[in-house]
């Protein structure tokens, strides 16, 4: 006879999720981030104090900041643990839309639990309930169905027996691997339901590592020995994969140049002598002279973004060929590509075997020899500038550069500092974190504070522009409230630099994007120090390059985050590296500028080649 236990809805789910395991013995939802309101805080929120540390709750200041603490978790943690996040319906759950793009463009696992409407249906319409007029079945979390790569709405307690274990399958699928949504009725949390105490027995999750099919193994195998000059594109997989050292391992001894993307940067030390730096429109000259001369491009666990590949202009051999090594289907058979559907570190080995002790002339190593003493220069401490000149991006990240030590991880998501990062940064293993994928504009301060949770053994420096801090910064309180440990360099250039540089170099005049060229009646100064110590952080504003040095030399006080602010010019690229990026210009123009940047724009899309 079944043994049965009477438990709410929310209270099941809580207590089933705190017994999903990971191999190594631990919980692999980690905790629950919470904001709570009429939606969740009757049924989900009891239920999270009932079970206490067996499932920890964190509060944080907004769903979205929330959503991106968790995910930055889950990618430091290679998806091999997660989060959870809820709140209430209405606002507090369409807060956390973004998120979800966030991570289902990453492929990166966050259990999202936003409250709903009453299943019941007896006080529709409800505080907050967006109603469809023509389909009563649609709520606001409808709006997370395009951007979750599992959907759910729990409008029976016993819809949980099937939908939980559906949501972790996905969580720990390598290929199908991406945000869950469990919409939930606020009605049916609270409701009453015998469950099956097998329900609530340990679990452990596996994640499997597919084999590659053999025909297609056969022909990669072909493909590639028929080659004379590949290169290797190292993107996310490999780190997901932990195909970090098998990489490496399998470019020395067919001695095949690599390079990296943004979600790759970082599985590869960048001393690795066949280490070339990124492609692309923010890659290293070498690197993008690399792509340009392969007649075959091998892409491991990558998903061949648009900067990855220079809005497909970088590889221009024309007898160029393209593999792809990929868990997913889709991405593997992008482009024509040559697909082999597998795990990385598996696909690797099964190739290295099929090729035996066959090498590659190689690449010429003066190109990383010439490409480093270029970025030394630009990177260099400035000297003999005026006392009232700003330093430059490259300047910042050199200072940081030369205090950084093994264990730094350096982070950022949008605006010029990205690109200036995989162009410009040297990182060990595992030291870059950043989130291209969605370039969103706002998570640096809550993902460094997910980062610093999930390894707090390192030392994480978020770089933030004005731009970004101002759009989301009020995670800094609750990494304060709760001693997290990271540096913020917060580069203020008065406005968006990045996007107003691209501006001009499509045309435009100057238009909206500084703060300056604004409909601003008053140019605002705004005291980010005086802000950021209001929020609990340690804050200090640096003069120039050699005070931002001074400060990262100082010892670290690791009972929470600080904040170094340094002024910055707007106007300059970084001066190396880079190519061109797909951006249309108009077609029909008034000035001389944009008719040239026309012309540029046309030249440039003629080489765009998709792979035969």
């Amino acid at each position: 006879m079944m043994t049965t236990i009477r438990l709410t809805a929310a209270q099941a789910m809580m207590r089933w999720l705190s017994v999903q395991i990971t191999p190594e013995e631990e919980r692999f939802i980690e905790g629950v981030w919470a904001i709570f309101g009429h939606g969740n805080v009757a049924g989900i929120g009891e239920a999270l104090a009932k079970i206490g540390d067996a499932l920890p709750t964190w509060r944080g200041q907004n769903e979205q900041t929330m959503a991106h603490a968790a995910i930055a978790y889950a990618k430091t943690k290679r998806r091999r643990k997660a989060m959870a996040v809820t709140s209430s319906i209405g606002p507090g759950a369409t807060n956390m839309v973004t998120a979800a793009a966030l991570a289902h463009v990453n492929r990166l696992p966050v259990l999202l639990i936003p409250g709903d409407v009453f299943a019941n249906r007896r006080p529709d319409p409800v505080l907050q309930q967006i109603e469809d007029f023509d389909d009563a079945t649609v709520s606001a979390n409808d709006c997370f169905r395009p951007v979750s790569r599992y959907f759910d709405r729990i409008t029976r307690p016993e819809h949980l027996l099937t939908a939980l274990p559906r949501a972790m399958q996905v969580m720990t699928d390598p290929a199908n691997c991406g945000p869950v949504t469990l919409a939930f009725c606020q009605d049916v949390q609270a409701e009453a339901y015998d469950w099956p105490e097998a329900f609530f027995a340990p679990k452990v999750w596996y994640i499997r590592r597919p084999e590659p099919d053999r025909r297609e193994l056969s022909h990669v195998i072909d493909v590639i020995r028929a080659a004379e000059k590949p290169v290797i594109v190292s993107g996310g997989g490999v780190l997901y994969s932990g195909a970090d050292r098998d990489l490496a391992a399998f470019a020395a001894k067919h001695n095949i140049p690599m390079v990296e993307t943004q979600a790759g940067k970082g599985a590869i030390d960048w001393q690795d002598p066949l280490n070339f730096g990124s492609p692309g429109v923010t890659g290293s000259d070498c690197a993008n002279q690399i792509c340009a001369e392969a007649d075959l491009i091998i892409g491991v666990g990558t998903r061949f973004q648009d900067f990855t590949t220079g809005s497909w202009t970088a590889f221009r051999n024309p007898a160029r060929k393209l593999v792809s090594i990929n868990l997913t289907g889709y991405d593997a058979a992008k482009h024509g590509a040559v697909p082999l559907v597998a795990d990385a570190r598996i696909a690797l080995a099964a190739i290295t075997t099929g090729l035996g002790d066959h090498r590659f002339a190689g690449p010429d190593a003066r190109l990383r020899t010439g490409w480093f003493a270029a970025t030394d220069k630009v990177m260099a401490a400035p000297k003999g500038k005026a006392a009232n000149d700003l330093p430059t991006d490259a300047e910042v990240i050199g200072a940081v550069q030369r205090h950084a030590g093994v264990d730094t991880v350096v982070m950022c998501a949008a605006g010029t500092m990205p690109g200036a990062l995989q162009v410009l940064w040297r990182s060990a293993p595992g030291g870059y974190h950043m989130e291209y994928g969605y370039s969103c504009m706002g998570y640096e301060v809550a993902g460094a504070m997910g980062i610093a949770l999930a390894a707090p053994e390192k030392e994480v420096i978020c770089f933030v522009g004005d731009g970004s801090y101002m759009m989301a910064n009020s995670e800094l309180a609750t990494a304060a409230m709760m001693n997290v440990p990271f540096t913020i360099v917060l580069t203020d250039n008065r406005g968006y630099g990045c996007i107003n540089r691209l501006q001009i170099e499509c045309g435009g005049a100057p238009f909206n994007n500084m703060y300056l060229d604004s409909r601003h009646k008053t140019f605002p100064e705004i005291d980010f120090v005086a802000h950021a110590r209001s929020m609990g952080a340690l804050a200090i504003k640096v003069a120039d390059i050699a005070g931002l040095e001074a400060e990262l030399a100082k010892p670290r006080d690791r009972k929470g985050p600080r904040v170094i602010l340094i002024d910055t010019e707007a106007d300059s690229s970084i001066g190396v590296g880079g190519a061109w990026w797909d951006v249309v210009v108009p077609q029909v123009g008034t000035t001389e500028v944009l008719r040239a940047a026309r012309k540029h724009y046309d030249t440039n899309a003629a080489l765009q080649r998709a792979f035969d």
